[in-house]
């Protein structure tokens, strides 16, 4: 069974590479960088637009291809708007929405902004918001210390 959210038990540690799944998004145990030097969860995302429900910000976007799960178009409630900081040192405000990730056996939801990451070799960096007050600690020099490294071909 798996555990919701924050835990009392022991630190779990996890690597700098670990599987995560993203299940609203159809994303299952892919391979993510962990960085604490950012603050927020930022995933790769292609046609990115907004449109309205009624009186609510939605947003449409593409996921991205992990091997052996095709793109396909998300809608999510926007969460919120952002100012960010990105890679190279520019502010950006980013679409940002809510929602479940599994990371461990542990399931709680996490705020993603959406951004374009198809130049990069992961098309998500796990940001330290997403870990704290759930009893992580990462460990810079080891990867896959909580899940199976994938094969990244393909």
């Amino acid at each position: 069974m798996m555990k919701q959210g924050k835990t009392d038990g022991a630190l779990t540690v996890i690597g700098w590479h670990e599987c995560i799944s993203l299940p609203e998004l159809g994303l299952k145990d892919f391979a993510v960088k962990v960085d604490t030097g950012a603050k927020t969860t930022a995933l790769h995302a292609d046609d990115i637009e907004t449109f309205f429900k009624g009186d609510i910000e939605w947003v449409r976007f593409r996921s991205p291809r992990i091997a052996g799960t095709p793109a396909r178009i998300c809608e999510f409630e926007v969460f919120t708007n952002r100012d960010i900081t990105n890679t190279s040192g520019q502010p950006q405000t980013r679409i940002v929405i809510r929602t479940p990730m599994i990371l461990a056996g542990r399931k709680w939801k996490i705020d993603i902004s959406l951004t374009d990451r198809g130049t990069m070799r992961f098309p998500l960096i796990l940001g330290r918001r997403a870990l704290r007050r759930h009893n992580i600690a990462v460990h810079p020099g080891k990867s896959y210390l909580v899940s199976t490294k994938p094969n990244l071909e393909g």
